[in-house]
């Protein structure tokens, strides 16, 4: 008798045991980026984990592959599965290659969304974008222009993948709304695959087959750091410019050294925790993401669902001498 009341003892005790660890990973998220090691996903990581503690019960496991192909996102996606998370928050390098792993993902019950760089609609309940495409596409043509004399001039994009889905759009808005930019000549597009040697290369080998392009124009936060170092290397500070999407802590030395007068971009922080929020909700059941609702996102407010199953955050900001101490210190 004694034995079996003890025995009940430990088998509740051991029971209480598991039911604290379940509810301590109450929901566990992928974060899935382009590829690790980058700065801008790191801070969108930071803004992840503030989200993770302040909801309570949440796990972020924050993970990519090394180089940034889908084939390395494919097998990460697939990892995530086996480890059983509620939810998967992908920054896509591909919009179409990733998706039948992502649908594998849905018919788990797994809460699937994409962020930053989105996949087709197939492949994801909703897709939150850093800020509007058309004034991320009028803030690179307006930052190119005010790098030029008199505002005219020839223009370069030094971009990331040529299947990154939110430069491609980026770039597009970009030749769309050049029409509006009478004065600027965009004279070609090459690709860094946002990798730092290859991004420097691709910049220094455009300014010798180009002597004419003064800016170069990067929305791919390790596109603008690597042709930032080339302008600097090769001495051209002063004739040649680079300006695009950029983040403080990184472009702090360009502004100092005039490779760059200004730059902007949104807080990569501020989309990292929005993304963990509406993968909660999500995963909770208190929102559905359908076109036309609003998810509440913590200490962003509600974030609102378009018609066509996207959500957009902040305008993009600009970053120059005035500010880039005080922000250099942030992301």
């Amino acid at each position: 008798m004694k034995f079996a009341k003890s025995l009940a003892v430990g088998v509740a005790f051991a029971v209480a045991l598991m039911a604290g660890a379940a509810s301590a990973k109450d929901v566990k998220i992928g974060l899935v980026v382009k590829s690790l090691g980058n700065g801008f996903f790191e801070a969108a990581n930071k803004g992840a984990q503030e989200a993770a503690k302040e909801l309570g019960g949440v796990e972020v496991i924050y993970t990519g592959p090394t180089s940034t192909t889908a084939e390395g996102q494919i097998e990460v996606i697939n990892s995530l599965i086996a480890q059983g998370v509620d939810a998967i928050a992908i920054s896509a390098n591909d919009p179409d290659a990733v998706v039948p792993a992502l649908k594998k993902a849905k018919q788990r019950g797994i809460k699937v969304i994409s962020w930053d760089s989105g996949v087709n609609k197939d492949g994801r309940i909703l897709q939150l974008n850093p800020s509007s495409n058309e004034l991320i596409g009028k803030m690179c043509l307006t930052l190119a222009k005010d790098h030029l004399e008199g505002g005219k001039g020839d223009f370069a994009i030094l971009s990331a993948t040529t299947t990154s889905t939110n430069q491609n759009i980026w770039i597009d808005q970009m030749k769309k709304q050049l029409k509006d930019f009478p004065g600027l000549n965009l004279v070609t597009t090459v690709y860094g695959d946002d990798l730092s040697d290859k991004s420097y290369r691709e910049a220094e080998g455009l300014l010798k087959s180009n002597p004419n392009v003064k800016v170069i124009v990067a929305p791919t936060t390790v596109g603008v750091l690597a042709a930032s170092k080339v302008v600097e290397d090769k001495g051209l500070v002063g004739k040649v410019y680079v300006t695009g999407l950029g983040l403080p802590s990184e472009m702090a030395g360009a502004i100092k050294s005039g490779a760059t007068k200004e730059f902007a971009i949104w807080n990569p922080i501020d989309l990292g925790y929005s993304a963990t929020q509406i993968a909660y909700h999500l995963v909770k059941g208190d929102a559905t993401g359908k076109p036309g609702t609003e998810i509440e996102a913590g200490r962003m407010g509600k974030i609102k669902i378009d018609d066509k199953g996207e959500a957009a955050m902040s305008d993009p900001f600009v970053y120059n001498a005035s500010n880039i101490d005080q922000f250099s210190k942030v992301f």
